[in-house]
């Protein structure tokens, strides 16, 4: 396999059959299935599993001291659930969803049929939602339940984490069609450039997802957690215009690459 943008020669199919010959439903649902199976790795799903429990015990830790408030709730939220949970999860998932179909060469398999490239991202991302979600939206809900400062939060929580989940599915499923050591570069992109340079300024925190997911919880309960300072709708329509972004780049990729 090659890691460099190559023009791949088109594939000549028995008469009658073509690139999109397969439904695009049903090529969806093909690499769905295929993903999904390789992505049930009970160790790694326990193991993601307490990590995200660590937002759920912080959560707790809110509620049964003397000094919980709004803004100290919503920043347990944002700087463990948005900052660590989530995206750590998506990545390990989302990443790994055709990223490792390519390092295995089983992504060889999804290839040779004649589909077109788009909806085989939709299902990688979908089968990554498919394990990421039951996780990760527990438990950062139930960490937002658990600090007793109301419902406006749980709402906001859950809104944002939906979101979340979306977004860094499809940004970390596009991360592992363009690059091998993806886990590297994601971990850099949600530490280095999430973590701090985007903590630099308005300008920058623009460009980050943790930014819009922060901005949901704050307009909806006036906590301060400083740089989120878009509006509800906003916090959501951007992130999920960066999700489809993101799929079109894959798409893209794996169109333009060898595959073996």
């Amino acid at each position: 396999m090659s890691d460099d943008t190559t023009t791949r020669p088109a594939e000549s199919y028995p008469a009658g059959v073509t690139r999109s010959s397969v439904r695009p439903v049903d090529a969806v649902g093909i690499s769905y299935g295929l993903v999904l199976g390789q992505m049930r790795h009970t160790g790694r799903i326990i193991a993601l599993f307490l990590l995200s429990l660590t937002a759920t015990i912080a959560g707790f830790a809110v509620g049964v001291s003397d000094v919980a408030s709004v803004d100290r709730a919503a920043s347990v939220i944002a700087n463990l659930g948005f900052a660590v949970v989530v995206p750590v999860v998506c990545l390990v998932f989302a990443g790994g969803s055709l990223g490792d179909l390519r390092e295995d060469k089983t992504l060889v398999y999804l290839w040779l049929r004649p589909v077109n490239r788009w909806p085989i991202v939709v299902g990688a991302v979908l089968a990554s939602l498919t394990i990421a979600t039951p996780i990760v939206l527990p438990t950062v809900v139930l960490a937002a339940v658990l600090t007793g400062v109301g419902g406006g939060l749980v709402g906001a929580t859950f809104v944002a984490t939906l979101v979340g989940l979306v977004a860094y599915c499809s940004i970390f499923t596009m991360l592992g069609v363009w690059l091998q050591r993806h886990i590297v570069w994601g971990l850099a992109y949600i530490l280095i450039w999430e973590g701090f340079i985007a903590l630099g300024g308005p300008g920058v925190a623009q460009f980050a997802i943790r930014t819009y997911l922060r901005s949901i919880v704050v307009d909806r309960t006036g906590a301060d957690l400083g740089g989120a300072d878009f509006t509800t709708p906003v916090a959501v329509v951007v992130p999920l215009l960066v999700s489809v972004g993101a799929v079109a780049l894959a798409s893209w990729r794996l169109s333009h690459q060898d595959v073996d």
